[in-house]
């Protein structure tokens, strides 16, 4: 008798799981090297199969352009590949001598990874990337609408991460995607972290699972044009943006607000680039059809063309248009078509001057989009600034296509496919999605000050019975050869009389000049008024600002530590004088 489908799925994510836990126990044992030789050769295979796995999801899905979907499925195994290729994520990741700490990476263990359908195979080839580059196992869930390409794509990498060494397993993919089987990966005691592309469903599921998680949030990303923009670019690369894979990555623009003085230049170049501008009548059309009865998107729509979508809506539209813009006087449910579109639809407003294009940002980011990106089309830095520092959006794309710059295409933004929200989107990071997300840090950390009770004396802190206490000179030494240690480190040489006095005979040099000062009498104020009275024993390169700021000069002591930023700031303005 067969199994119902629901049990089967479930099944399959136990054993899915259980076979990424094992593996992954031995694959963090691999050294850096010989995961990176794993990472890259999951990249090579994906790249070769890059335009036929591009053709796959269209083909199964009815989202989006083949051609885009493979130039997504290539930025994920060229350029993602190649960002996270030197970042050192096992064993030791850094030393600091001077600290006396140590990093040591750790494996988060196995990442249950939700797939959406509107980038199914790069979203896949990207989190397994992460993941094994991080020293994780993985588990992939597809979207049950992009299961078959899903599934291939996992076994592409998987294949290509055992003919390069990675244990069996590390790699696994469902093939009966359930909720039922979605609920179980994300709750198994074997999964250590979720990665949540999807709806608000979804992501809201994986933050109640109990497990930690990273999730996005919608992208209802609005672009201003100001009327200091260039304005032919700032159209070109929204409705590049806007078009690119037939609208389904959720950092393409949704609002275009438009500065009352260039209107008439923007719309003009929209329509050159074969924009189509609907009547009243015709958006009413739009509206019926591309929103359901319940306020929510009509999954239809997602990634087709803007053809395909007028001639459904009844809307007679050019063979050549590329996209529809929607004049609206208002954003929120009474205008429905203001929200997150997945489409080649573009809602249109216009308003007089940067105040309001930013107000009306902030109304478009606020009806499901806090949080993701804002596109801003400016020259002038000071609106550039002002945008930057009151927009609730934590990646705002200065003069380039929202879609590429926020995934670090056109932008030196991390290149991710996932891009976090903060908590203005109900997610836990802002951060484009990295291997370092999916690393745990282990510290060493030894000892830099002795530490006793107030009842135990200075001269009875040895940890040893018979143990004397170490001297002044002792200490000072022992710094000195710290702070040398750090700077050899460095490639950086130090004069040894700003560190200890080995030769207190020697007479005491101002820092960074060759010219002998006079010494002054302890507590005595010198000659010159700018000086400090008090002699310190401890400079930092916060204590160098303040007295740059304060055209005053730092006097030190004998015994005087000073930071190494803090000495090469004082150096450029003779600022330290030893006394």
């Amino acid at each position: 008798m067969l199994l119902d489908k629901d049990l089967q799925s479930v099944q399959e994510v136990r054993d899915l799981v259980g076979r990424a836990y094992e593996a992954q126990k031995l694959f963090e044992k691999q050294g850096q090297s010989r995961v990176d030789a794993i990472v890259k050769a999951i990249a090579d295979a994906a790249l070769k199969e890059s335009r036929r796995l591009a053709s796959f999801a269209v083909e199964e899905t009815g989202y989006g352009i083949a051609e885009d979907k493979h130039l997504k499925n290539s930025f994920v195994c060229e350029k993602v590949a190649a960002y996270i290729t030197p970042l050192r994520t096992m064993g030791i990741i850094s030393e600091d001598p001077v600290r006396k700490i140590a990093e040591i990476a750790v494996p988060m263990g196995v990442v249950a990874a939700m797939i959406p359908s509107t980038n199914p195979t790069s979203t896949a080839i990207f989190k397994c990337l992460i993941s094994l580059k991080g020293g994780n196992g993985i588990v992939l869930s597809p979207h049950p609408a992009a299961a078959r390409c899903t599934v291939e794509t996992a076994r592409i990498c998987s294949e290509a991460a055992v003919a390069a060494g990675a244990p069996e397993g590390l790699i696994g993919c469902m093939t009966m995607p359930t909720l039922e089987a979605t609920e179980e990966l994300m709750k198994h005691k074997q999964v250590a972290i979720i990665l949540a592309t999807g709806g608000a469903g979804l992501v809201k599921a994986a933050y109640s699972s109990g497990k930690p998680a990273y999730g996005v949030g919608p992208g209802n990303v609005p672009a201003y044009i100001d009327r200091s923009a260039s304005i032919a670019k700032a159209v070109k690369d929204v409705l590049t943006s806007k078009t690119f894979d037939n609208g389904t990555v959720c950092a393409s623009e949704q609002s275009l607000i438009v500065d009352a003085p260039v209107e008439s230049q923007v719309v003009a170049e929209l329509k050159r680039l074969n924009g189509f501008f609907l009547t009243e009548e015709e958006s009413r059309k739009l509206e019926a059809f591309a929103i359901q009865q319940n306020g929510k998107l009509n999954p239809q729509i997602v990634g087709k063309s803007a053809l395909w979508i007028a001639q459904k809506a009844g809307i007679e539209v050019y063979p050549d248009t590329q996209a529809l813009v929607v004049p609206l006087k208002g954003v929120g449910s009474e205008f429905p078509l203001s929200c997150e579109k997945l489409s080649p639809i573009l809602s249109y407003y216009v308003v007089d001057g940067w105040r309001a294009g930013c107000e009306l940002c902030k109304q478009v980011l606020a009806y499901g989009g806090m949080g993701h990106t804002l596109a801003l089309h400016c020259q002038d830095p000071n609106i550039i600034r002002q945008f930057g520092l009151e927009k609730p959006a934590f990646r705002i794309i200065v003069n380039s296509p929202a879609t590429h710059g926020a995934i670090g295409l056109s932008t030196a933004l991390p290149p991710s496919m996932t891009l976090g929200c903060g908590t203005y989107g109900n997610n836990i990071t802002t951060d484009n999605i990295t291997p370092l997300h999916l690393i745990q840090v282990k510290r060493l950390a030894s000892e830099t000050v002795e530490v006793f009770p107030s009842w135990m004396q200075a001269g009875q802190t040895s940890a040893h019975p018979g143990q004397a206490s170490p001297s002044d000179d002792q200490l000072r030494a022992a710094v000195a050869s710290l702070v040398e240690a750090y700077l050899a480190a460095k490639g950086v040489g130090l004069e040894s009389e700003s560190l200890s006095q080995a030769n207190p005979a020697a007479p005491e040099k101002k820092m960074g000049a060759t010219k002998e000062m006079p010494t002054a009498p302890e507590n005595v104020a010198p000659a010159n008024p700018e000086l400090a009275v008090q002699p310190v024993d401890f400079v930092c390169e916060q204590d160098v600002r303040s007295a740059i700021q304060n055209r005053q000069k730092i006097c030190i002591s004998s015994k005087a530590i000073v930071t190494p930023a803090a000495r090469d700031l004082a150096s450029a303005h003779d600022i330290i004088v030893v006394v």
